[in-house]
């Protein structure tokens, strides 16, 4: 999951206008809990959307051929909050959905007891996603998928960490068709047809662990399928570059080359991130080409999670203040991974 806004009054970082207009569009959350969007080169705070939309879209990015047709997705009902027992260890924003700032100037390099935390947190978010997916199916809400991972993450003695990180209602992030990041669990079904992102991120002794998957819902299109095959290369394009002493910029530009090379783009927004016993930390791993500063090092855990999209690549929120929807209706698909730096490369933790 990515750093998270609470509401389109968060502080906005601005970013310099060659990285607003670099040459593929994007959009993520960018360092630890800011929130970026852009539209003709401008910063936005985002726009407000109401109502059930039920409507069918033809990407601009389609070439001559199938001009697939989906449903375009708003927020819908939601149930309410879901509890965790009392002796399960929860995060400091449990009760109140305060975030205390994270005290670390840099990427920070664990122990091996910390690393060691960090595996099985990471271990247990990928096991509970893995079952998540399999549900997920026509007919099925996505509140519905929601209440199965809860409860499953629960048993396994862990905190589901979205819920009520700076309010966030639900225990994952369901981000339906043109919903690029931070769709709420709510009371639409999925239908045939559908590409769903399967955000889950659970707390464990005391550390954080963080995957997501897009899925393809009954008989998808084949631009979908194109779509979503690109996106996983992607992230595994911007993981295979890391490593000791390499540049975090290299990343994003590894990631960028890829989606434009199958004319897709990468929407910049949003940012993976360091994680460990804090939900979103330094360092900032921007999903294009920017050069972002330093080098990894080994013992440093972050996500790497484009979202890559077939349009232009803008969002706007919606005035729940978490629904990120492209401003140009296009599907999107986003995998995401968490990373260890090792003295040889890299370990993939989920």
């Amino acid at each position: 999951m990515g750093s998270i806004s609470k509401s389109l009054s968060c502080v906005v970082k601005s970013l310099p206008a060659s990285v607003i207009n670099h040459r593929g569009p994007s959009n993520k959350f960018l360092n630890t809990n800011r929130l970026l969007a852009t539209h003709n080169g401008q910063v936005l705070k985002g726009s407000s959307c109401t109502g059930i939309l039920k409507a069918h879209y033809t990407s601009e990015a389609n070439h001559a051929g199938s001009r697939p047709k989906f449903s375009l997705v708003t927020p819908g009902k939601l149930s309410p909050p879901r509890l965790v027992p009392e002796e399960i260890r929860a995060p400091e924003y449990y009760k109140t959905g305060r975030v205390r700032p994270v005290n670390l100037i840099e990427a920070e390099i664990k122990s091996k007891e910390q690393i060691e935390k960090m595996r099985k947190a990471c271990q247990l978010a990928r096991t509970v996603l893995n079952e998540v997916v399999n549900r997920a199916k026509v007919g099925v809400t996505t509140d519905e998928l929601d209440s199965f991972c809860h409860d499953l993450i629960v048993a396994s003695g862990a905190y589901p960490s979205p819920l009520n990180y700076k309010g966030f209602p639900k225990s994952i992030c369901t981000s339906v068709n043109n919903c690029a990041c931070h769709g709420i669990p709510d009371d639409r079904k999925l239908e045939d047809g559908d590409v769903i992102n399967i955000d889950v991120t659970v707390y464990l002794d005391g550390y954080h662990g963080d995957c997501s998957e897009t899925v393809m819902i009954g008989g998808v299109d084949s631009q979908a399928k194109k779509l979503v095959d690109i996106a996983k290369q992607c992230m595994y394009e911007g993981i295979n570059v890391c490593g000791p002493n390499v540049p975090f910029f290299m990343i994003g530009m590894a990631i960028q080359n890829k989606a434009e090379s199958h004319d897709l783009s990468v929407v910049p927004a949003f940012a993976g991130h360091g994680i460990g016993e804090y939900f979103h930390g330094p360092p900032d791993i921007y999903h294009f080409d920017y050069e972002y500063p330093g080098n990894m090092k080994p013992g440093m855990t972050f996500t790497v999670e484009p979202i890559i999209s077939e349009g232009r690549g803008e969002v706007k929120i919606l005035k729940d203040g978490w629904t990120a929807v492209t401003k140009d209706n296009a599907r999107t698909a986003q995998f995401e991974h968490t990373v260890l730096i090792t003295p040889t490369g890299f370990e993939i933790l989920t």
